[in-house]
């Protein structure tokens, strides 16, 4: 069943021209400074070609639950695919929402020098300015509240979320959100599936939070079960305003509850 995808329009980005590419199961939302429609279509099809055509000859890379080696010969997107699934111990395909965003968006900048693609959630983003991304977490009371501030300076920047009790995406946990932070969306969104195959109820935030903090190459994350959260790394909270003039909450020491 098709779930209207509300939360992407929780990307402040009134500057930019927006627009949608849909390729059979992919459908991105992705803003430019231009409408680059037609070239994101063409690297969306290239990108799905390469997956389809590698998972014709190795279809376990579309099944397997853990870490799979790939062949020498892979090309680059498979590859990233499986060694950031194997750096947190899932399945390679819980990565492949992150490297296409990030694939696509990596392209995209040489025609444009400010880029959002949207995948699922899953968020491939540079910029030159503050941006503000809210967070989504199904019927938790934080929904709609609290969102991230992204300096323009630290991107681009992978922003990825895995969730229990939204969306089809497979998790063995019940998280209302986990979202991850990285250079890399890949392995952003493979480390949002595995923290969140973590969490079953708030008790489990600690936990999560220590599991993250093993994980070379994460910049922050931030973990939402019911109305509670547990934060690591560097990540800044912002107090959502219907009325903009968000309100930044800086938060503790990495790893602190909230």
């Amino acid at each position: 069943m098709y779930e209207p995808r509300t939360y992407r329009h929780w990307v402040k980005s009134g500057d930019l021209i927006s627009f949608n590419v849909v390729v059979k199961e992919t459908d991105l939302y992705i803003r430019a400074s231009s409408n680059l429609k037609r070239k994101a279509s063409r690297l969306v099809l290239s990108y799905r070609h390469t997956l389809e055509k590698y998972i014709e000859r190795h279809p376990t890379f579309l099944t397997s639950l853990g870490p799979l080696p790939v062949t020498g010969d892979a090309p680059r997107i498979i590859k990233e695919m499986s060694a950031a699934a194997t750096r947190v111990g899932v399945g390679p395909m819980a990565s492949v929402a992150g490297a296409i965003a990030e694939f696509v968006g990596s392209r995209l900048l040489s025609f444009s020098p400010e880029i959002i693609v949207e995948n699922g959630g899953d968020i491939y983003l540079k910029s030159s300015e503050k941006r503000i991304v809210g967070i989504h977490a199904g019927n938790s009371p934080l929904t709609g509240r609290i969102g991230l501030e992204i300096n323009g300076r630290d991107t681009p920047l992978g922003i990825c979320t895995s969730s229990g009790t939204v969306g089809h995406s497979l998790s063995h946990g019940k998280a209302d959100a986990v979202i991850v932070l990285s250079k890399s969306a890949a392995l952003a969104d493979a480390s949002a599936t595995a923290i969140g195959n973590l969490i079953n109820r708030p008790e489990d935030i600690p936990a999560g939070i220590d599991f993250a903090r093993g994980i070379d190459g994460l910049r922050g994350v931030v973990i939402i079960k019911d109305d509670r959260m547990g934060l690591w790394g560097e990540v800044k909270l912002c107090q959502m305003s219907a009325l903009g003039g968000d309100q930044c909450l800086r938060p503790g020491l990495p790893g602190s509850w909230v």
